[in-house]
């Protein structure tokens, strides 16, 4: 997993190094320690503004460290999720969304369901 990440990181981002944190670094391990990990690829959220893990670099700075915050497998869509840097990510949808219990009343004309 390190390896293909470092080849991704590398490649197309220009970086010299991963820098991981604690966290990241116990999940790199139990990623490394299981069989059915080590065949899927990487997919890594980062932000969208810059080719580091800084958004406010600029251009295609090489040579710099990519921090690497957490390592989630995803077994449903079939990859390994890298965050790397201070990237924020949405929930999840609920299976059952919420419009489903908001009306209108139409006695009072008064939205039912918003609190």
């Amino acid at each position: 997993v390190h390896e293909k990440l470092f080849a991704i990181v590398n490649k197309l981002y220009l970086a010299s190094a991963i820098d991981y944190s604690d966290l990241a670094k116990t999940q790199l391990a139990e990623c490394e320690a299981d069989d059915r990990l080590k065949t899927l690829p990487i997919c890594v959220a980062k932000t969208q503004y810059s080719l580091t893990t800084d958004p406010t670099a600029k251009g295609a700075p090489e040579g710099h460290v990519v921090k690497v915050r957490e390592i989630k497998p995803s077994f449903g869509a079939g990859f390994i999720v890298v965050y790397a840097g201070d990237i924020m990510t949405i929930p999840g949808l609920p299976t059952r969304p919420n419009y489903y219990d908001i009306d209108l009343d139409p006695t009072t004309g008064k939205v039912i369901g918003l609190s």
